[in-house]
């Protein structure tokens, strides 16, 4: 599935927790999974996308968003049965090829001058680690707690 003209891409929306408006008509929630599991707590774990995609090959022309989040699974190892791989996933063995393809694709779907926010937390993997799979500089961060919000701008090549 295409993009309808949204401008604004979640790569790996998830339930959209941190989403303020779940179905804001700006955005592309796009994720692999489309499922709804019971966490051990007994709440419910919605994951309803409106495109079902892979990150690592996002079906989208270059250049197609002003904006994009990604916030991929922060996992390398986790019990299928586990309330954080439930909500989150898990990033697949070859868990760096993953995420660099992941940076790359964001980029290549991100205009000129456009922002990605990348959300990741250090449960498993340092964020210097997952950094250096982009060839891409941020410009700014925050930090609480565990968890980074890293704020990029796709700037033209010459």
């Amino acid at each position: 599935m295409i993009s309808d003209g949204r401008p604004i891409l979640d790569a790996c929306c998830g339930s959209r927790m941190f989403w303020f408006d779940k179905d804001n008509p700006l955005v592309d929630f796009m994720d692999i999974r489309d499922e709804e599991c019971t966490l051990s707590d007994g709440q419910l774990c919605i994951v309803h996308p409106n495109i079902i995609g892979d990150f690592t090959r996002m079906p989208f022309p270059d250049k197609s968003f002003r904006l994009v989040v990604f916030d991929p699974p922060h996992l390398v190892w986790a019990g299928k049965a586990a309330n954080f791989y439930k909500r989150f996933g898990c990033l697949n063995r070859d868990w760096k090829t993953e995420l660099a393809m992941g940076f790359s694709e964001c980029f290549r779907v991100l205009d000129d001058y456009g922002v990605l926010v990348f959300k990741w937390a250090e449960t498993q993997l340092k964020l210097k680690t997952v950094l250096s799979l982009t060839t891409e500089k941020p410009l700014f961060g925050h930090k609480r707690g565990h968890t980074f919000w890293i704020c990029f701008m796709k700037t033209p090549k010459p």
